[in-house]
Protein backbone atom coordinates (compact mmCIF):
# COMPACT_ATOMS: atom_id res chain seq x y z
CA UNK A 1 0.00 0.00 0.00
CA UNK A 2 1.39 3.37 -0.96
CA UNK A 3 1.98 5.85 1.84
CA UNK A 4 -1.01 8.00 0.89
CA UNK A 5 -2.47 8.63 4.32
CA UNK A 6 -1.76 10.76 7.38
CA UNK A 7 -2.54 10.11 11.05
CA UNK A 8 -3.04 13.06 13.36
CA UNK A 9 -4.92 14.10 16.49
CA UNK A 10 -8.66 14.71 16.14
CA UNK A 11 -9.68 18.37 16.19
CA UNK A 12 -12.99 19.84 17.30
CA UNK A 13 -14.09 20.59 13.75
CA UNK A 14 -13.69 16.87 12.94
CA UNK A 15 -16.12 15.68 15.63
CA UNK A 16 -19.21 15.36 13.44
CA UNK A 17 -17.33 13.79 10.52
CA UNK A 18 -15.83 11.23 12.90
CA UNK A 19 -19.25 10.47 14.39
CA UNK A 20 -20.58 9.89 10.83
CA UNK A 21 -17.65 7.59 10.11
CA UNK A 22 -18.15 5.59 13.31
CA UNK A 23 -21.90 5.29 12.63
CA UNK A 24 -21.31 4.05 9.07
CA UNK A 25 -18.71 1.56 10.27
CA UNK A 26 -20.69 0.03 13.16
CA UNK A 27 -24.25 0.24 11.80
CA UNK A 28 -26.03 -3.16 12.13
CA UNK A 29 -22.73 -4.90 13.00
CA UNK A 30 -23.20 -5.79 16.68
CA UNK A 31 -26.89 -4.85 17.02
CA UNK A 32 -29.64 -3.37 14.85
CA UNK A 33 -28.37 0.19 14.35
CA UNK A 34 -25.47 1.16 16.64
CA UNK A 35 -24.57 3.24 19.67
CA UNK A 36 -20.84 3.79 19.02
CA UNK A 37 -21.25 7.23 17.42
CA UNK A 38 -23.04 8.43 20.56
CA UNK A 39 -20.48 6.73 22.80
CA UNK A 40 -17.60 8.61 21.16
CA UNK A 41 -19.63 11.85 21.35
CA UNK A 42 -19.98 11.50 25.14
CA UNK A 43 -16.51 10.06 25.86
CA UNK A 44 -14.74 13.15 24.56
CA UNK A 45 -15.98 15.00 27.66
CA UNK A 46 -15.13 12.16 30.05
CA UNK A 47 -12.31 12.91 32.54
CA UNK A 48 -10.72 9.51 31.67
CA UNK A 49 -10.56 10.31 27.94
CA UNK A 50 -6.94 10.59 26.70
CA UNK A 51 -6.90 13.61 24.37
CA UNK A 52 -3.28 12.89 23.40
CA UNK A 53 -4.38 9.53 21.96
CA UNK A 54 -7.46 10.63 19.99
CA UNK A 55 -6.46 9.91 16.40
CA UNK A 56 -7.93 10.31 12.95
CA UNK A 57 -6.55 8.84 9.73
CA UNK A 58 -6.91 10.87 6.53
CA UNK A 59 -6.59 9.95 2.87
CA UNK A 60 -7.10 12.38 -0.02
CA UNK A 61 -8.36 15.03 2.43
CA UNK A 62 -11.06 12.75 3.85
CA UNK A 63 -11.18 11.15 7.30
CA UNK A 64 -11.13 7.38 6.72
CA UNK A 65 -10.35 6.05 10.22
CA UNK A 66 -10.24 6.86 13.92
CA UNK A 67 -9.07 5.41 17.23
CA UNK A 68 -9.30 6.65 20.82
CA UNK A 69 -8.31 5.57 24.33
CA UNK A 70 -9.65 5.82 27.87
CA UNK A 71 -7.83 5.43 31.18
CA UNK A 72 -9.12 2.62 33.36
CA UNK A 73 -7.88 0.20 36.03
CA UNK A 74 -7.35 -3.38 37.05
CA UNK A 75 -8.60 -4.03 40.59
CA UNK A 76 -5.78 -6.34 41.64
CA UNK A 77 -6.41 -9.30 43.94
CA UNK A 78 -3.80 -7.93 46.38
CA UNK A 79 -5.71 -4.66 46.82
CA UNK A 80 -3.75 -2.51 44.39
CA UNK A 81 -5.38 -0.43 41.67
CA UNK A 82 -3.28 -0.84 38.51
CA UNK A 83 -3.71 1.88 35.85
CA UNK A 84 -4.19 0.66 32.27
CA UNK A 85 -5.75 1.88 29.03
CA UNK A 86 -8.72 0.66 27.10
CA UNK A 87 -9.35 1.45 23.46
CA UNK A 88 -12.12 2.18 21.03
CA UNK A 89 -14.23 2.66 19.18
CA UNK A 90 -11.66 2.11 16.44
CA UNK A 91 -12.76 1.91 12.81
CA UNK A 92 -11.88 2.31 9.15
CA UNK A 93 -14.44 3.50 6.63
CA UNK A 94 -16.35 0.44 5.29
CA UNK A 95 -15.14 0.80 1.69
CA UNK A 96 -11.47 0.64 2.78
CA UNK A 97 -11.73 -2.21 5.29
CA UNK A 98 -9.37 -5.21 4.94
CA UNK A 99 -6.77 -3.18 3.03
CA UNK A 100 -4.27 -2.77 5.88
CA UNK A 101 -5.26 0.70 7.08
CA UNK A 102 -6.69 -0.58 10.36
CA UNK A 103 -3.46 -2.28 11.37
CA UNK A 104 -1.41 0.81 10.48
CA UNK A 105 -3.68 3.02 12.60
CA UNK A 106 -3.67 0.51 15.46
CA UNK A 107 0.11 0.07 15.50
CA UNK A 108 0.69 3.82 15.31
CA UNK A 109 -1.65 4.55 18.20
CA UNK A 110 -0.11 1.75 20.31
CA UNK A 111 3.35 3.21 19.73
CA UNK A 112 2.13 6.66 20.80
CA UNK A 113 0.50 5.20 23.94
CA UNK A 114 3.78 3.48 24.82
CA UNK A 115 5.71 6.74 24.28
CA UNK A 116 3.37 8.43 26.79
CA UNK A 117 4.33 5.80 29.38
CA UNK A 118 1.14 3.75 29.59
CA UNK A 119 1.75 0.16 30.72
CA UNK A 120 -0.91 -1.96 29.03
CA UNK A 121 -4.04 -1.86 26.87
CA UNK A 122 -7.01 -4.12 27.53
CA UNK A 123 -10.21 -4.20 25.51
CA UNK A 124 -12.78 -6.34 23.72
CA UNK A 125 -11.83 -7.45 20.22
CA UNK A 126 -11.18 -10.27 17.77
CA UNK A 127 -7.86 -12.09 18.30
CA UNK A 128 -7.65 -12.90 14.57
CA UNK A 129 -7.15 -9.21 13.81
CA UNK A 130 -5.60 -7.79 16.98
CA UNK A 131 -3.26 -10.75 17.49
CA UNK A 132 -1.31 -9.49 14.45
CA UNK A 133 -0.44 -6.39 16.49
CA UNK A 134 0.74 -8.28 19.56
CA UNK A 135 -2.48 -8.66 21.53
CA UNK A 136 -3.11 -11.89 23.42
CA UNK A 137 -5.94 -13.26 25.54
CA UNK A 138 -6.13 -11.29 28.79
CA UNK A 139 -6.60 -14.60 30.64
CA UNK A 140 -2.94 -15.38 29.87
CA UNK A 141 -2.05 -12.34 31.98
CA UNK A 142 -4.35 -13.55 34.78
CA UNK A 143 -6.70 -10.60 34.21
CA UNK A 144 -10.44 -11.29 34.45
CA UNK A 145 -13.28 -9.36 32.81
CA UNK A 146 -15.64 -7.77 35.35
CA UNK A 147 -19.00 -9.46 35.96
CA UNK A 148 -18.13 -12.41 33.71
CA UNK A 149 -18.92 -15.83 35.20
CA UNK A 150 -15.83 -18.02 35.62
CA UNK A 151 -16.98 -20.62 33.09
CA UNK A 152 -17.94 -18.03 30.44
CA UNK A 153 -16.01 -17.59 27.20
CA UNK A 154 -13.57 -14.69 27.65
CA UNK A 155 -11.80 -15.03 24.29
CA UNK A 156 -13.13 -11.57 23.31
CA UNK A 157 -11.10 -9.95 26.10
CA UNK A 158 -7.60 -9.02 24.90
CA UNK A 159 -4.47 -7.49 26.37
CA UNK A 160 -1.18 -6.05 25.16
CA UNK A 161 1.63 -4.89 27.41
CA UNK A 162 3.20 -1.61 26.30
CA UNK A 163 5.85 -1.89 29.02
CA UNK A 164 7.32 -5.38 29.05
CA UNK A 165 6.53 -7.13 32.34
CA UNK A 166 4.04 -4.45 33.44
CA UNK A 167 1.49 -7.10 34.44
CA UNK A 168 3.94 -9.77 35.63
CA UNK A 169 2.90 -9.68 39.28
CA UNK A 170 -0.70 -8.56 38.70
CA UNK A 171 -3.82 -10.70 38.81
CA UNK A 172 -7.22 -9.13 39.11
CA UNK A 173 -10.37 -7.76 37.52
CA UNK A 174 -10.50 -5.26 34.65
CA UNK A 175 -13.12 -2.50 34.92
CA UNK A 176 -14.75 -1.06 31.80
CA UNK A 177 -14.96 2.76 32.13
CA UNK A 178 -18.49 3.85 33.02
CA UNK A 179 -18.53 6.23 30.04
CA UNK A 180 -19.03 3.31 27.65
CA UNK A 181 -22.44 2.54 29.17
CA UNK A 182 -25.04 4.72 27.48
CA UNK A 183 -28.83 4.85 27.63
CA UNK A 184 -30.68 3.54 24.55
CA UNK A 185 -33.09 6.48 24.69
CA UNK A 186 -30.17 8.93 24.57
CA UNK A 187 -28.74 7.05 21.58
CA UNK A 188 -32.09 7.22 19.76
CA UNK A 189 -32.39 10.95 20.38
CA UNK A 190 -28.80 11.62 19.22
CA UNK A 191 -29.26 9.47 16.11
CA UNK A 192 -32.13 11.65 14.91
CA UNK A 193 -29.52 14.30 13.96
CA UNK A 194 -28.14 11.90 11.32
CA UNK A 195 -29.61 10.77 7.97
CA UNK A 196 -32.05 7.88 8.27
CA UNK A 197 -30.57 4.38 8.07
CA UNK A 198 -32.57 1.19 8.41
CA UNK A 199 -31.90 -0.91 11.50
CA UNK A 200 -31.67 -4.60 10.64
CA UNK A 201 -31.52 -7.74 12.76
CA UNK A 202 -28.70 -9.72 11.16
CA UNK A 203 -26.97 -13.04 11.87
CA UNK A 204 -23.83 -12.65 13.99
CA UNK A 205 -25.08 -9.65 15.97
CA UNK A 206 -24.49 -10.06 19.69
CA UNK A 207 -27.06 -7.65 21.16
Amino acid sequence: MENNYTIRLEEKENYRAVEYLVRESFWNVYRPGCSEHYVIHTLRDDPEFVKELDFVMEKDGKIIGQNMFMRTVIEADDGRTVPVLTMGPICITPELKRKGYGKILLDYSMQKAAELGFGAVLFEGNIDFYGKSGFDYASKFDIRYHDLPEDADSSFFLCKELISGYLDDVSGVYQTPQGYYVDDADVEKFDKDFPYKEKKKLPGQIF
